[in-house]
């Protein structure tokens, strides 16, 4: 004969919190009342009325002066506005999984949305968490649903904000859930069932298919108990629901081969342990080396010790700690400053319920039965191993810059400071490296002293490597006439450099524009995007002559479009030579006004009629198609009949 206990039998982490901290305030406070049953289990409300906690059954019982614990189901949003109202101090033993769906009922009432809870009508629970929306629809399951659906079909495209009852049968939110998703447009869904309440129905449907008589402990007026039992059930022929081991009979286990033992979230280990014994003892033909309850339960046990690594699933998040189930019989928490190096992070965006989380152990209580958690603490030190791989591997890690320290910044990885020195920035000296201040940049890690905590780094490194590799492509795959979009980096008189991805190439004046220019300034500055194309290179000296001028538009074939001997061009200076002036017809293309085509009149020199970037009306005289040379005259519209010379000859 043999009898099998359910792994998670008992207290669940809330339900010992609860406890817990309903016991710590009856030894401290001479005047405590809890409101309403700390928990369903008559055993345990006992214990804490001997202890000198007085039970009442709403707030208008309290009397001034006296401390309030809120049980671990919760209570309704009027009750803290009334306890409030009276200055009582209240001692909130609300189970975390319980407050995260009276959040969501809260958030669902801000944002116009209405709160579904499926779960028991009448539970505390359920009744509490409504509570905090005016808006609040609790229903039973997936058939009520579906009823509330059909009668007024325009709730399909009601915004729901949709949850379950911590301890409802997964079977039931599973099928609502489906209902939700297939006829619901705008629906919320969030997976509030507790992970303690889903692992022990999981376990015990498992276990109960295994036996012959299936016992379940718990009080009767346990939501989570009466669900084992009826998920038992399913998958047992005998299943008994007690409060104690004297309400088992030896007719329940005629004929039994194995038996199985499960208990409520609510249930007392002393209680669990009192039922397994009975059981033990009703079962004549059990196995001469059946383990003991003790040793069932000291299988499950692990010790903790301070400063050791333990692994651990997340079972609730809150907004000031998050409790971790660590397989033993001390509950985890981990505050959140110990949660993440970062100050401003939310403990949701770090970790979430069921997530299997690696820890450090900061501090045991044993006699209170917990330990004190840090994640920020192994992260740091993991942070730090890999700080110094990546100093020796020599791999590039990214940071944000997070304040200008004297000779330099500092940068963020990963939680460790990180010193740059100025030289070191990717920055002209001289700069601001205040400026750098919130940019995420790329560095390699150059010294690394963990004893002092010191971690130098290197932007320049990974700036020059990235340009190295750059410039390795571009010459790889230069060729004649390919463009490019580049950055004007510097400018001289002759010319501007660009940086084409990592290389530089000279854009001479005279291929910056076909219009005639004196100084590069005219056309582009420094930081411009230029398109521009190659016109010869050299690999050896690593010399680059760039282009920028339009081919595709040629100013020679804009004038021949436009203009033809005889016609007249408002023309600008943009020369003045001894012998005449040349002038800018269309960008790109000039002609000349000889001397003596200039006025009407001999003149010593151009300079004593016009000037450069005047604006002047002439006529086209002439036109060499072949050497593209175009003469102007001036004189030709001034009527004059003087005949001082031949019509000059085009000259450069």
């Amino acid at each position: 004969m043999q009898v099998m206990v359910a792994e998670s039998a008992g207290f669940c982490y809330g339900v010992k919190r609860a406890v817990d901290m309903a016991r710590e305030t009856a030894k401290k406070c001479r005047h405590s009342v809890m409101l309403g049953s700390i928990i369903h289990n008559a055993n345990v409300v006992a214990e804490l009325e001997a202890l000198g906690m007085r039970k009442v059954d709403s707030w208008d019982q309290v009397r001034p002066g006296e401390t309030v614990v809120i049980r671990s189901h919760g209570e309704r949003k009027e009750v803290f506005e009334r306890l409030a109202a009276m200055g009582a101090a209240c001692v909130n033993a609300t189970c975390p999984n319980v407050l995260r769906i009276q959040q969501l009922v809260a958030k669902a009432q801000e944002e116009g949305r209405t709160p579904l809870i499926i779960g028991e009508m009448h539970h505390p629970e359920v009744l509490g968490a409504a509570s905090w929306s005016e808006r609040s629809v609790i229903l039973p399951g997936p058939r009520e649903l579906e009823n509330w659906l059909n009668e007024e079909p325009s709730r399909r495209n009601m915004p729901l904000t949709a949850t379950a009852q911590t301890t409802c049968v997964q079977g039931i939110w599973e099928s609502s859930k489906e209902i939700l998703k297939k006829q619901c447009t705008n629906a919320k869904i969030f997976d509030t069932i507790c992970n303690a309440t889903h692992r022990r129905q999981t376990e015990a449907a498992e276990l109960a298919a295994q036996v012959d008589v299936m016992v379940v402990v718990g009080d009767r007026k346990s939501a989570n108990t009466k669900h084992l039992a009826e998920i038992c059930r399913e998958k047992c022929g005998r299943v008994v629901q007690i409060e104690r081991a004297g309400e088992l009979s030896s007719e329940l286990f005629e004929g039994c081969l194995v038996a199985g033992l499960t208990a409520g979230a609510s249930t007392p280990a002393g209680i669990i342990k009192e039922v397994y014994t009975t059981m033990s003892e009703e079962i004549k033909n059990m196995e001469s080396n059946e383990e003991s309850f003790e040793e069932l339960l000291e299988k499950s046990f692990k010790t903790l010790n301070t400063g050791e690594k333990v692994t651990g699933i997340v079972t609730a998040v809150g907004p000031t700690e998050v409790q971790v189930d660590l397989g033993c019989k001390q509950a985890g928490y981990i505050s959140v400053d110990e949660l993440s190096a970062d100050p401003n992070v939310k403990p949701e965006d770090v970790v979430k319920v069921g997530d299997e989380i690696e820890t450090y152990i900061i501090r045991v209580n044993d006699v209170e039965g917990y330990a004190m958690l840090s994640k920020k603490r192994l992260d740091a030190v993991k942070v730090w191993e890999d700080i110094e791989v990546a100093r020796e591997n020599k791999t590039t890690l990214e940071g944000k810059v997070t304040e200008e320290n004297k000779g330099g910044i500092v940068v963020n990885v990963k939680g460790v400071r990180v010193f740059v020195p100025a030289s070191q920035s990717g920055q002209p000296r001289g700069a601001d490296l205040s400026e750098m201040i919130g940019q995420t940049v790329s560095l390699r890690i150059t010294e690394v002293n963990r004893a002092r905590r010191r971690v130098v780094g290197s932007i320049r490194a990974v700036q020059f490597e990235a340009r190295q590799a750059a410039q390795a492509a571009i010459w790889e795959s230069i060729e004649v006439g390919k463009h490019y979009t580049g950055t004007v980096k510097s400018m001289t008189s002759y010319g501007v450099f660009v940086d084409i991805g990592g290389v530089d190439g000279m854009v001479h004046i005279s291929e910056l524009s076909w219009s005639r220019i004196k100084n590069p300034a005219e056309v582009v500055s420094v930081g411009d995007t230029l398109d521009v194309y190659v016109i010869s290179f050299d690999p050896e000296k690593h010399k680059i002559s760039l282009g920028a001028k339009d081919r595709s538009c040629n100013p020679w074939d804009k004038f021949m479009e436009t203009y033809h001997v005889g016609d007249v061009a408002n023309v600008r200076i943009v020369k003045l030579m001894t012998f005449g002036a040349f002038a800018e017809v269309v960008p790109g293309v000039d002609g000349l006004i000889h001397i003596s085509q200039i006025a009407d009149r001999r003149i010593e020199k151009p300079g004593d009629v016009l000037s450069e970037g005047q604006m002047v009306d002439a006529k086209i005289t002439a036109i060499d198609e072949e050497k593209q040379k175009i003469s102007l005259s001036i004189r030709a519209l001034l009527g004059s009949h003087e005949d001082e010379a031949d019509e000059a000859e085009v000259e450069e």
